[in-house]
C-alpha cells in the first residue's frame, strides 16, 4: 500500500485558513511524477487538485473534488488531506488501466525499447543497454508483463547474474565464450558490479513506463536493492619506471599508440578516432570529438605531450588518422591487445595489463601529483569528480600517507602521566 505523505499546511483545515489566496496552487508532492496540489478560494473554500507526469516533459492536471474546509469530510463528496491523495491515486490506478486497454500488455520487452528510443532521441548512448538487454535481460523476463513481476522474480534473477561467467563477447549466432578466472574474489564482485549495472538499466526502463502511468505501481523492481560494496574495483596502474618500460619494449607503432595514452588518458577508442587536425598547436590541447558518452572535450597536454603530439603530426595531412600503423591501417576494434600482452611480457610486467590500465596509469599519477580531481575528471571526460573519487582517491597510500604526514596537526605528549592543568582549573 502506498504511504500517505505529511504536510503541516495542508493536513488541517485551520493550517490551510491561514495560507495566502493565490492563483498558484500549494502542492506536495506523493511521489515521483505524482503531486496533490490545494486550490483556495477568497470565500474560504479550497479544492483539491492531481498534478501527474504523462510523459514526454507533458503534466495532466484535473479538479478531483472539494476539501474540508467548511463541512467535514466524507470521502465522497468532500475529502480529506488524506482522502484526497486516495482519490488521487484510484485516478492513476484507472489511467494506468485505460493506457494498458489502449495500447495493449506493456511486457519487458517493450518498456526496454522505449527506454532506449528514449535514450537515442536524447542523444545519449544506448549502446551499454541494449547490449545488456539483449543478453541478459530480455532472454529472461522479457515475455513477461509488467504488471506480473514481482520482487521475487527479480532478485532470484538479478542474483542469477552474479552467479554466471563473464562472457566474452562473439558475434551474433557464434558460440559463447566465457574469460578465465584468474582471481575468483575479483571476478565475483566484478560480477556483482555487473549485475548490479544491468539491474540499473532495468529498472530505468521500468521506471519510465510507470512515470508515465502506464503500470499501476513500482513495488517490485523498487524492492530490490543492488549489491552492496561491490563498486571500489582494485584499480591498477603502471609505476613511472614501468610505463617506460612498457614504452621501450614496444613495437615502434604501438609505442605511438601507447604513449599517446600515457600522455592523454583518453580510451582506446578515442585515440584510435584522432585525426591529425585534433592536435591545437596554440592552445596544447588535443580535441575528442566523439567520447563514450557522446559529448567532446579538450584535453590539455603537458609540455612533453605536447612535444610529442607534435612530433608525431608534423608534415602529415589534417584529414589523416592521428595513430596508424606501420602499414598505414587504422587501429580498430581489439587491435591493441595482442601487441599491449606482447608489451608486458618483453618489459616483465606480470600479469599483463591491458590497455585501459594506461588511463589508470595517467589518472593515478595525475592524483598523486597534486592535480585538482575536478581537472583530472574533465580532462578524462567525466561530468564530475564522482569516478574520479571512486576510483583513483584511494589508489596512492604514499600519496596519502606523505600528505597525512605532512599536513595532519601534531600533539605534544606529556610522559609519564604528568598532566598539565588547564589555566583556571583544578
Amino acid at each position: 500500500m502506498a504511504r500517505t505523505v505529511r504536510d503541516a499546511n495542508l493536513e488541517k483545515r485551520e493550517a490551510r485558513r491561514r495560507l495566502p489566496v493565490r492563483g498558484k496552487p500549494h502542492y506536495r508532492v506523493m511521489e515521483e511524477g505524482l503531486h496533490i496540489r490545494y486550490r483556495r478560494l477568497k470565500n474560504g473554500t479550497g479544492s483539491w487538485v492531481v498534478r501527474s507526469y504523462v510523459g514526454e516533459q507533458k503534466y495532466e492536471v484535473e479538479t478531483i473534488g472539494p476539501a474540508d474546509d467548511l463541512s467535514d469530510a466524507d470521502g465522497v463528496k468532500i475529502l480529506s488531506f488524506s482522502q484526497a491523495q486516495a482519490r488521487a491515486r484510484e485516478l492513476m490506478v484507472d489511467r494506468a488501466n485505460k493506457a494498458a486497454v489502449k495500447t495493449g500488455p506493456i511486457t519487458v520487452k517493450s518498456a526496454i525499447d522505449a527506454y532506449i528510443e528514449f535514450l537515442e532521441a536524447k542523444r545519449k548512448s544506448g549502446q551499454f543497454s541494449r547490449y545488456a538487454a539483449d543478453a541478459f535481460i530480455l532472454p529472461v523476463l522479457g515475455a513477461t508483463e509488467v504488471h506480473d513481476l514481482t520482487k521475487d522474480q527479480i532478485e532470484a534473477w538479478h542474483h542469477d547474474l552474479a552467479k554466471a561467467g563473464a562472457r566474452i563477447r562473439v558475434k551474433k549466432g557464434k558460440e559463447q565464450r566465457f574469460k578465465e578466472i584468474a582471481d575468483p574474489e575479483e571476478h565475483q564482485r566484478r560480477r556483482k558490479s555487473s549485475a548490479n549495472r544491468i539491474l540499473t538499466v532495468l529498472k530505468a526502463a521500468l521506471n519510465k513506463v510507470w512515470r508515465e502511468r502506464k503500470v499501476q505501481t513500482d513495488a517490485a523492481w523498487r524492492a530490490v536493492e543492488p549489491f552492496k560494496g561491490v563498486d571500489a574495483a582494485r584499480i591498477r596502474y603502471l609505476e613511472l619506471a614501468e610505463a617506460a618500460r612498457l614504452l621501450n619494449a614496444a613495437d615502434k607503432d604501438f609505442r605511438r599508440l601507447a604513449r599517446g595514452a600515457l600522455e592523454t588518458g583518453a580510451r582506446y577508442g578515442e585515440l584510435t578516432r584522432l585525426k591529425v587536425t585534433d592536435l591545437s598547436h596554440n592552445s596544447g590541447t588535443v580535441s575528442i570529438r566523439k567520447s563514450k558518452a557522446s559529448k567532446s572535450r579538450h584535453i590539455h597536454l603537458t609540455e612533453d605531450g605536447v612535444a610529442f603530439f607534435r612530433s608525431i603530426t608534423a608534415g602529415r595531412s589534417g584529414t589523416v588518422f592521428l595513430f596508424v600503423k606501420e602499414n598505414g591501417e587504422p587501429w580498430k576494434k581489439d587491435h591493441q591487445k595482442d601487441p599491449m600482452r606482447d608489451a608486458c611480457e618483453r618489459a616483465k610486467i606480470d600479469p599483463p595489463m591491458g590497455f585501459h590500465g594506461l588511463r589508470h596509469t595517467w589518472a593515478s599519477h595525475a592524483v598523486m601529483n597534486g592535480v585538482p580531481l575536478m581537472v583530472v575528471a574533465k580532462n578524462m571526460g567525466h561530468s564530475d569528480t564522482r569516478m574520479v573519487e571512486k576510483h583513483y582517491g584511494h589508489l596512492a597510500p604514499s600519496y596519502v600517507a606523505d600528505a597525512i604526514r605532512a599536513g595532519a596537526p601534531r600533539f605534544d605528549v606529556i610522559e609519564d602521566g604528568k598532566i598539565a592543568a588547564l589555566p583556571g582549573r583544578v
